[in-house]
């Protein structure tokens, strides 16, 4: 995350819990929403115990598969509480329901009965149960922020979009800082141009970092993790380069009739 973004959800957060009056004049749920999404291993969990430990808030993590259980459970926490719905993108009905999105997605398939509804989640999140205490935030998480259903991502629904994205040299800086206590070395320039060029993770990073305390040690093994990674895939977009144009290939051009084809055509003309 960067520190702009940071600082928006701090501000935020410290806003948050001042707005009392403020929900209660607009007859309002004093509650707010967050969305977090973004690929695997970039923060997001993470992100929810730093809320939880910035505002002193108690989380509970609500299940996908029942509304019945969500309600008892929404019914006995206490205020001052951060609900989360993770991996929201694994309800199959919270995906879009439209026929291009269906289509267009290979990984779409039916319902289940055992997973919960987009009314249902609705109802819970933003209708008359939402209202069954104050001060709460709730947050989802997604790796596939376009496959949500747009009636999911509405700004009273999901009032915050948080963007996890893969590491990148200002978070790199930070997390030097972080886990080596250094703010410049002459191997950062060559670290962060390969951080910009590789999608690497926070959590690859800092993977990396923690394995030895001497930051020369450290930062020349996080480069050759790097390269490493910079060469599989570059490997992988060399292959999916190659099947594309081949697939391309195949449709323009149409098979060739065999000899026997053409015999029998002849056949059948006489």
């Amino acid at each position: 995350m960067g520190t702009d973004m940071k600082q928006m959800v701090m501000d935020d957060l410290e806003r948050f819990p001042r707005r009392r009056d403020y929900y209660r004049r607009v007859g309002k749920a004093w509650k707010r929403g967050y969305l977090l999404f973004g690929p695997p291993r970039t923060g997001k969990s993470s992100l929810i115990a730093a809320m939880a430990n910035y505002l002193h808030y108690d989380f509970y993590d609500l299940e996908r598969s029942s509304v019945e259980g969500n309600r008892k459970l929404l019914i006995a926490t206490e205020n001052k509480s951060i609900l989360v719905v993770e991996d929201i993108d694994c309800c199959t009905e919270l995906q879009d329901r439209s026929a291009q999105a269906r289509t267009a997605s290979p990984d779409w398939h039916s319902p289940r009965r055992d997973l919960i509804t987009l009314s249902g989640l609705l109802n819970f999140t933003d209708g008359l149960w939402s209202s069954c205490g104050d001060e709460r935030i709730i947050v989802f998480t997604t790796n596939h922020k376009d496959r949500l259903d747009p009636a999911l991502l509405r700004p009273d629904l999901m009032d915050v979009h948080v963007h996890m994205s893969h590491c990148t040299p200002c978070g790199f800086k930070i997390m030097a800082s972080k886990y080596l206590g250094i703010t410049e070395h002459p191997l950062f320039s060559e670290v962060e141009e390969l951080i910009v060029q590789t999608e690497v993770s926070p959590a690859e990073v800092a993977e990396q970092l923690m394995r030895n305390k001497a930051p020369e040690i450290a930062l020349r093994g996080l480069l050759e993790f790097l390269k490493m990674k910079k060469r599989d895939n570059d490997e992988i977009d060399a292959k999916e380069a190659e099947q594309s144009a081949m697939e391309a290939k195949n449709i323009q051009e149409p098979p060739e009739e065999t000899s026997e084809g053409k015999s029998q055509d002849m056949i059948n003309i006489h």
